[in-house]
């Protein structure tokens, strides 16, 4: 259940990487559920009911998440709730709800630890100043864990290791050696379980094994983690979803009979699944399985409290948690959440006992009330777009969902109902008082700014890059046309190379474009600006002949009227993807290159346009793309320029300085944090990136910056239309940015946001 940072390959990867919680199920729900119906003797009846029940439950929840998967690509589908369409209330019930999940696989998983090791040695269960040494011991596990979590991920990746690929072999073996020994038997099912005088059975003992559903919500959040498409990321992580759940499942119809037959659940001293472990595997194997076992629990409890760290930053950035809760340590993690935790995981083993079972009431319980809120809101998504466009697929789906969010339901309030008194009740207990914490907090801090709310979902979830959040694909050719604005004089030929560079790298059209007038032929002395269309006509066919003969796929167009205006409309007209351009930036220069129209280019586009600014020094004139400074201020806006700089730097191999310039000192480390996000993400797509904040006066800081940085492109955003509303992007900045640097500029217009 942790957040992954990494990217994942293959399906494989990411089952390993999340599965941890899920795949361990089988190993303590079968006690519970055998104590129950083999002490009231209906074990005959209602055993096979209730494990095609919970397979069931499992088929229609998997299908509902893959549904999650296709909509939702940033990592933060898990429970399918969001501010954005279900209100404030939302990110309070589901935080409050998921911080008792963390806190509760923390304790199942230590307690399923601790009765592992007492199976093998029964020492454990002997009594030392009122407590049994199995409790000291999960108390010692639950602060050595804490210890390493809040030592960073990388300690905690390296202690745990791949523990979960241990525990899929345990249960294959675990399958195979039940088929081997005991023959191909699966469940039986008896319909006499659903009769008035089974039925309290059969459904009490669904609620149970029902713990196995805990972390499958896991596989949602994992969907951005892995590398290519959104399409192709949902596929994966629904392929991870299959291989844990799937592996769960057969364990449940193939070994659950085994366990049946095999178990004496009235033995307090050693576990059904270790007792069967005996009987099935050859010794050392059945050892060597409890190792395994208690190595997964280990990491399971580790990754709920890795959870639990992000959760806690992602609440602190957005105001829900006071920032001494979420601050990081030297070693970059929040480490107060998971000693928290681990106190009051400690207070239960002391106060209520080791036994996982006591706990399981209340894992189930919470699970469920997430799985069916997002049933009802996946459920209330495909509504909406079947009222917007009917389709059979679409009504089928919401069908499907319709039947997971009201079979989740049920379970929920079969769990409450069943284990209401054995810990259930504790939810109207602490959500309630967790929420009203939350909204106190967040009334006392005030809102959080656009920067500290996007940090905060990029803990809850994570980063994407503004193409994957579009779902545009990772190898689409940005600069396919460019368009290079001429009027015959040599300053506008300043273009040339830089356009030919890019052209001959992105494999892209040029386009040489021109606005001519039909009456004057006004002279400049300085520009020697061509009068009519028939000499304009042999200027562009001149240059075109010219970039052929160097390679360069090349046309020509021009046309009349106010000059902005017009090279905007060619830009439309050919759907060029860039305009490279030469500006003087000032004032005092007629026609195309006065900086009025330059400005007034921007302001009118929608795209993007690469602005040189000739001037003596050599590196005014041209780019080699080799360094591209970036500025940023944490707002979606700003972050436009970002699909570029990933199309640009793996075509020049270059070096990517993010620059962020904080209002006040004590917003340096928000944006350090914010940068290091977006600096990560970059690099996982094999982007060099390095991260800067400094200075205080944003333009300025951009341009000192450019200078002592040797940069040969800055690449940053501009709203346009006088719609300046941000930092970064307010276009004074941008303007101010390109008169006072010689280094090309290219400004990615933002047209429409839900920002402005």
């Amino acid at each position: 259940m942790s957040h992954v940072s990494h990217k994942l390959n293959n399906s494989f990867e990411g089952a390993l990487a999340g599965g941890g919680d899920p795949a361990t199920s089988p190993l303590y729900v079968f006690g519970p559920f055998l104590k129950l119906i083999v002490v009231a003797g209906v074990a005959n009846v209602t055993f096979g009911a209730s494990i095609w029940l919970v397979v069931l439950t499992v088929v229609v929840v998997s299908t509902m998440y893959r549904l999650v998967m296709n909509w939702v690509t940033d990592g933060s589908g898990g429970s399918g709730l969001n501010e954005e369409e279900f209100g404030s209330w939302a990110v309070k019930i589901n935080a409050g709800i998921t911080f008792v999940e963390y806190t509760l696989t923390f304790l199942v998983s230590i307690a399923a630890l601790v009765t592992f090791l007492a199976d093998r040695f029964p020492v454990f269960n002997q009594t030392f100043l009122g407590f049994q040494l199995r409790t000291y011991v999960a108390i010692f596990l639950s602060l050595v864990t804490g210890w390493l979590v809040n030592r960073g991920p990388k300690m905690a990746a390296r202690t745990f290791g791949p523990a979960t690929a241990g525990v899929l072999l345990l249960l294959w073996a675990m399958v195979i050696a039940s088929v081997w020994k005991l023959g191909f038997q699966l469940p039986p099912l008896d319909l006499r379980a659903f009769s008035p005088e089974y039925l309290p059975f059969t459904l009490g003992g669904y609620a149970r094994i029902l713990a196995l559903m805990t972390g499958i919500e896991i596989f949602a959040n994992l969907v951005a983690a892995y590398g290519g498409t959104p399409q192709q990321k949902s596929k994966k992580s629904f392929g991870s979803l299959l291989i844990i759940m799937g592996t769960t499942s057969i364990t449940m119809l193939i070994v659950g009979p085994a366990i049946l037959q095999l178990s004496d659940p009235s033995n307090e001293h050693v576990s059904v699944f270790t007792q069967t472990m005996d009987q099935l595997l050859p010794q050392p194997l059945a050892y060597l399985g409890t190792l395994v076992g208690i190595a997964v629990l280990l990491s399971a409890a580790a990754a709920s409290a890795q959870g639990l760290q992000n959760l806690a930053l992602g609440l602190r950035y957005r105001h829900y948690l006071p920032s001494r809760i979420g601050q990081r340590n030297h070693f970059d993690v929040a480490d107060i959440p998971v000693w928290i935790q681990v106190t009051v995981v400690s207070f239960c083993f002391l106060a209520f006992g080791t036994s996982e079972e006591t706990y399981l009431a209340i894992y189930a319980a919470g699970v469920f009330v997430l799985l069916s809120l997002t049933g009802w809101a996946v459920s209330k998504r495909l509504l909406r777009e079947l009222r917007a466009k009917f389709s059979v697929a679409c009504l089928l789906s919401l069908t499907g969902t319709i039947v997971a969010a009201i079979l989740t339901s049920g379970a929920t309030v079969l769990i409450f109902e069943e284990r209401f008194v054995e810990g259930a009740w504790m939810y109207f207990l602490f959500i309630p008082v967790l929420y009203a914490a939350f909204s106190v907090t967040r009334s006392a801090m005030g809102e959080p700014t656009s920067l500290e709310d996007q940090l905060g979902r990029m803990f809850v979830g994570r980063y994407l890059l503004p193409y994957e959040r579009e779902g545009l694909p990772e190898d689409e050719a940005t600069f396919g046309k460019i368009a290079i604005p001429l009027d015959g004089s040599q300053l506008s030929e300043y273009a040339l190379p830089t356009a030919g560079a890019l052209s001959r790298a992105c494999d892209a059209e040029l386009a040489l474009v021109s606005v001519g007038r039909k009456q004057s032929r006004e002279r400049s002395q300085e520009n020697q600006l061509v009068g009519d269309n028939k000499d304009l006509e042999a200027y562009l066919n001149h240059h075109t002949g010219q970039l052929q003969e160097a390679g360069l796929n090349v046309d020509f167009v021009f046309g009349s009227g106010p000059v902005a205006q017009g090279i905007n409309a060619m830009a439309q007209d050919l759907e060029a993807d860039l305009i490279v351009m030469s500006t003087r930036a000032r004032s005092g220069v007629k026609r195309l290159f006065l900086g009025s129209v330059a400005y007034d280019l921007t302001r009118l586009t929608s795209t993007p346009v690469l602005l040189l600014r000739p001037t003596e020094e050599w590196k005014s004139r041209m780019s080699q793309f080799k360094r591209l400074l970036v500025p940023l201020d944490g707002s979606e806006n700003a972050e436009r320029a970002l699909r570029y700089v990933r199309q640009l730097a793996p075509r020049f191999e270059s070096q990517v300085l993010l620059l962020a310039v904080p209002d006040r000192e004590q917003d340096a480390p928000v944006l350090k944090a914010y940068l290091d996000k977006v600096g990560a993400a970059l690099r996982e797509r094999g982007v060099k990136t390095d991260t800067l904040v400094r200075g205080s006066g944003a333009a300025q800081t951009i341009v000192s910056v450019a200078e002592t940085e040797g940069a040969d492109l800055i690449v940053m955003a501009t709203m346009g239309q006088g719609s300046f509303t941000r930092r970064m992007m307010i276009g004074s900045v941008a303007y101010s940015v390109v008169r006072s640097t010689p280094c090309p500029v290219l400004l990615v217009p933002v047209r429409k946001s839900s920002n402005q």
